[in-house]
């Protein structure tokens, strides 16, 4: 059975699903369907890796979500985990060979950051922690 959903959750939700966009995005990136753009440098790049990686966190931010809208207590857990993870795996791609494309890797995962960085902050907050059940002991 599940709990009634307040706005907190909602809003986790949304973000979750505006990281699982920018995570696609990413993947098509890495795939070389869609091009850096930076100022007026356009830049196609092609890794697989990267392209797999993207796309696991495409997967995994589109259940989160589903997760989060059915206020599933492990979901709270689970978005920090992969909330970070995924922060990690920018920072990764930031100072990795593949930064080589210049400032690209910047403003390509800006928004990514920002959204990834939000999202983290916002599970810290003790109304969306009690809403979970997890509140700080």
């Amino acid at each position: 059975m599940t709990k009634a959903r307040p706005f907190g959750v909602t809003v986790l939700a949304i973000l979750a699903g505006i990281a699982a966009l920018l995570a696609a995005i990413h993947t098509l990136q890495f795939l070389g369907i869609l091009k850096f753009d930076v100022g007026f440098l356009s830049v196609r790049f092609t890794n697989i890796w990267y392209a797999l990686m993207w796309g696991l966190m495409v997967w995994v931010y589109v259940w989160l979500v589903k997760m989060l809208w059915d206020v599933d207590p492990q979901a709270w857990l689970f978005l920090v985990v992969i909330t970070t993870f995924n922060l990690i795996l920018d920072a990764v791609y930031l100072v990795g060979p593949e930064s080589a494309v210049g400032p690209a890797g910047l403003t390509a995962l800006g928004l990514s950051v920002l959204v990834n960085a939000l999202i983290l902050i916002y599970c810290m907050l003790p109304g969306v922690r009690a809403a979970f059940g997890t509140t700080a002991k």
